[in-house]
């Protein structure tokens, strides 16, 4: 009797290549207009953070210029969301972009006041949350189930990636050039982005029609009501929340952590640079790598011991280690943080029913967005007191406790299986191939599921 193949565990845990989720046509198209937006975004919030200082002597109103980035996520993140499952995600891509393009545009009018220049940045950043919500919720549908989690990766490697491009470049053609330079580079990334969707992406209809709407704040409250409501779905945010509060403090005390390990400006400037860029480093080198060479039964069963190192990594730093050590401890911490993300944001997508996606995607990034905050001010007001490195080392052991207890109460993989092909059984069927396209024979599809009241708790997730 031949063997099913399906069924033979060396190919059952193969890992899916990135050349398998670059063979997707519109995972391309995809994968292009998130690096050209994201090197683009990092390219404006660093020429806007410089033009500020030019014009105000003022760090503060310097930081405010970049802080005010994030306030959409953290007063509306939710709402903007839920916008982008009313509509094609298609059109809301190609939307976002080009209104993005007017208040970025308008920073390049001469003299504009700074008060107004942190009105444009805050009109442009009203953008990104319907904007990755429609790209995270889009995925699935482009690259499907087994590819997910590579693309994932990929998408989030890209993004770390982009960020470092974007702020050195962003910075050094700002200071050698002019800020203004790089935001009508970042104007020109809004455009391209916008046509490389409308060329690469098929249209799709809305993940919720007409008769299905409700009022925007009850459908932004259904978001939040399924993500907390279901146990799958709520261990997964609380790790990957409060995984990023508890390794988050390198970067935001970067610059005090520099001063204290050394008196010499230069090596100041540079020791900052490396333990903010460690982290997206060490994210970018771990996800590679365990998606490149782990299978996903492997992946699976390493995301507990890789959310306690994401904290473990850091306690050392107690004991006031040389600063190239600490470089090396983030560095182990963001890579423990990569290895693990794409493995839960890909059961994430897989376990959120039709329709929700783009709205669990607005929960989780608010509530990452707190969590990052709280973390950086928690710990600021505490290295105030007591020594830094003291303070990053027990706040690091404090969340590897955290990690481990999360880690105790962990779902099962039949758990997370079986809420995953609940979540299946609400996808619309497929579109009908082409007449000229053979078509195998298959057993006809079970009734739709009814549309998913958020109220409930039972596992059902795509």
């Amino acid at each position: 009797m031949s063997e099913d193949p399906a069924a033979r565990p060396d190919r059952a845990d193969r890992p899916v290549t990135f050349r398998d989720v670059f063979a997707v046509r519109e995972y391309r198209a995809i994968y292009t207009s998130l690096l050209v937006n994201w090197a683009g975004d990092y390219l404006s919030k660093a020429a806007v953070t410089v033009l500020v200082y030019e014009k105000t002597d003022s760090v503060l109103l310097s930081a405010a210029a970049l802080g005010v980035s994030f306030i959409p996520w953290i007063i509306g993140g939710t709402l903007l969301s839920a916008l982008a499952e009313r509509y094609p995600y298609r059109r809301v891509l190609i939307v976002a972009d080009l209104a993005r393009m007017v208040p970025i545009g308008l920073l390049l009018v001469p003299h504009v006041p700074i008060w107004l220049m942190l009105v444009l940045v805050f009109l442009a950043s009203l953008g990104m949350p319907p904007t990755q919500a429609a790209r995270s919720a889009l995925l699935p549908q482009l690259v499907g189930r087994e590819k997910l989690a590579t693309a994932i990766a990929v998408n989030q490697t890209t993004t770390q990636a982009a960020q470092l491009f974007g702020y050195l470049a962003g910075a050094t053609i700002a200071t050698v050039l002019s800020p203004r330079v790089a935001l009508g580079v970042d104007v020109c990334t809004f455009a391209l982005s916008a046509l490389v969707i409308a060329r690469g992406i098929q249209h799709r209809p809305p993940a919720r029609t007409e008769a299905q709407r409700t009022h925007l704040l009850h459908e932004s409250g259904e978001g939040i009501r399924l993500v907390f409501g279901r146990p799958v779905l709520r261990a997964i945010v609380l790790m990957v929340c409060l995984m990023s509060m508890f390794s988050v403090a390198p970067e935001g005390l970067a610059a005090a952590w520099a001063a204290e390990g050394t008196d010499n400006s230069t090596s100041r400037g540079l020791y900052q640079g490396l333990i903010m860029a460690a982290a997206p480093i060490g994210f970018v080198i771990g996800g590679l790598l365990l998606t490149r060479l782990a299978g996903a039964d492997r992946r699976d069963r390493l995301v507990c011991p890789l959310a306690i190192l994401s904290c473990l990594a850091l306690a050392p730093a107690a004991f006031s280690p040389p600063l190239p050590i600490v470089v090396l401890l983030v560095i182990l911490s963001g890579a423990a943080a990569g290895g693990l993300s794409p493995t839960l944001n890909g059961r994430f997508v897989l376990m959120l029913p039709h329709g929700y996606r783009a709205r669990a995607f607005g929960v989780v990034q608010a509530g990452l967005q707190l969590a990052q905050f709280s973390g950086i001010i928690i710990t600021g007001v505490l290295a105030d007191r007591f020594r830094l490195p003291l303070v990053v080392g027990l706040w690091s052991v404090v969340g590897t406790f955290v990690m481990s207890y999360l880690a105790v109460g962990w779902p099962s993989r039949r758990t997370f299986a079986r809420a995953m092909e609940a979540a299946a059984a609400t996808v619309p069927p497929a579109p009908v191939p082409p007449a000229t396209t053979p078509v195998v024979p298959a057993p006809a599809p079970a009734p739709e599921a009814a549309p998913v009241r958020t109220t409930s708790v039972t596992p059902k997730h795509p």
